[in-house]
């Protein structure tokens, strides 16, 4: 019988890995391994032995053709049942919520009981090739029969061809790096330098507070002799930022610096969704539920900037919720850089912006800046592109967990003019407060009226 109505998606938890500086204590590590190693923590948190999961779905953007497969091959390394599909996916840093999204929606409909979204990165193991010409030849080279055909592959040949092609962070379609779009930015809004280093200081201090509560205790796996992330800086001081030199501007208009940009990371994570059904029947938690979502896209090579996107996603994700942008007792925002973060409430700010872009009457208006990443965010943890979605699905559900009648946004920038918006919504007094794996389940009636409502919007593939 066809399903009528919408199931409410539990998010359960998440488990990561701590999070490295590119080059560093990761450096011999592979995404697969770093997936699988997030994969089976999530699984012993939540004693996942031996259990099929309806869908296992995340990628990397740093990736080797050989893992084309990644997540169902991460899903064999794992102690999960082998009867468990991966399903591979990319959309630069909005990979793993994606990924979350997706998973969410077939949850809503009844298609899927259960499924983990999940996403890694390795910038130390980036792969090298070589340029176009020299690998036209090696296939050609592979097809040719006679010795002579094999010799005249080669007719032509210059040494300049073993040349590698090192990866690049730079956008196909204009050639800058995501800082300088985002360099660009900040000059368009006019976001000052202290304003950025404040934004970037109060990560760190943030992120301090979470690992000096025990915030972070359940949410972390070690791995590679590795228990907390490397990159945060408890003792950063706002005198030592100011000393910096832009990294993308070199003349005096630079703003961005290495200190309130995300560094280049290494790292994985995970996040556990299901069904209200499945998790009272595994005896395990739900800590909030995914209630809406939304893709969508700018056009940034016609000059509309790069990290924009969310701003639009956010905006029709509001409209379609009806909720205003200060509904909300959480914001996360993913702070590839902060000026990023800060154009994008500027942005929400202005009359103008949100008249001419988001097609609205007024503006957005402005949140309480106390709410904004209270457990710390990409600046002090690090950014391992595909992973970050996961962590922040983790974390805010996790803060909504204590609560009752509370809501949180997710807003994340993506390379390619992308951005993704979720919002997440406490499940309060009828959540099952029990620990994971037990089997004393505590649980309150819930009314299924009130279910997710998962969508996509413009931009989304």
């Amino acid at each position: 019988m066809a399903r009528t109505t919408l199931r409410r998606v539990a998010v359960i938890g998440g488990m990561r890995i701590p999070f490295c500086r590119s080059y560093g204590a990761y450096a011999e590590l592979t995404n697969l391994e770093m997936l699988t190693t997030a994969l089976n923590g999530l699984v012993e948190r939540y004693h996942l032995e031996g259990v099929h999961i309806d869908e296992v779905t995340g990628g990397a953007v740093v990736t080797h053709a050989k893992d084309w497969n990644l997540a169902r091959e991460a899903v064999i390394g794992t102690k999960l049942a082998p009867s468990t599909p991966g399903i591979t996916l990319m959309q630069a840093c909005g990979t793993s919520l994606q990924a979350a999204l997706g998973i969410g929606a077939k949850i809503a409909v009844g298609q899927l009981e259960c499924g983990i979204a999940c996403g890694s990165d390795s910038v130390s193991d980036s792969s090298i090739v070589f340029r176009r010409k020299f690998s036209q030849r090696l296939i050609k080279l592979s097809r040719a029969r006679s010795l002579k055909d094999k010799l005249s592959v080669f007719k032509g040949f210059s040494p300049v061809e073993l040349a590698p092609e090192p990866p690049s962070v730079a956008e196909p379609r204009t050639g800058l790096a995501m800082g300088q779009h985002c360099e660009l930015m900040a000059q368009e809004w006019q976001i000052a330098r202290e304003d950025q280093d404040k934004l970037a200081f109060n990560s760190h201090k943030n992120t301090a507070a979470a690992y000096d509560e025990g915030f972070l205790d359940d949410l972390l796996v070690p791995c590679a002799g590795v228990f907390r992330d490397n990159n945060l800086r408890a003792d950063i001081d706002l005198e030592s930022m100011a000393e910096l030199k832009p990294a993308f501007e070199r003349s005096k208009r630079g703003t961005l610096t290495a200190a309130n940009s995300t560094p280049l990371t290494d790292g994985a994570s995970a996040v556990l969704l299901g069904s209200e059904e499945w998790a009272e029947a595994r005896g395990l938690p739900v800590l909030a539920y995914l209630r809406d979502a939304q893709t969508s896209a700018i056009d940034y090579v016609a000059g509309e900037g790069l990290l924009m996107a969310p701003t639009v996603a956010v905006s029709k994700m509001l409209e379609r919720a009806e909720l205003k942008l200060q509904d909300f007792d959480f914001y996360e925002i993913h702070e590839a850089f902060a000026a990023q973060v800060l154009c994008t409430l500027k942005a929400w700010e202005s009359r103008d912006y949100c008249q001419r872009v988001l097609g609205r009457s007024e503006p957005l208006g402005v949140i309480d800046r106390e709410k904004l990443n209270v457990k710390g965010s990409s600046i002090a943890f690090g950014h391992p592109f595909a992973a970050t979605g996961a962590r922040i699905v983790a974390s805010l559900a996790k803060q909504l967990a204590s609560k009752t009648k509370t809501k949180g946004l997710i807003s994340v920038c993506t390379a390619g003019g992308m951005g993704v918006a979720a919002i997440l919504e406490s499940a309060g007094n009828k959540s099952m407060h029990v620990k994971a794996g037990s089997t004393d389940l505590k649980t309150q009636s819930s009314d299924s009226s009130q279910l997710a409502d998962i969508k996509d919007g413009d931009g989304s593939k």
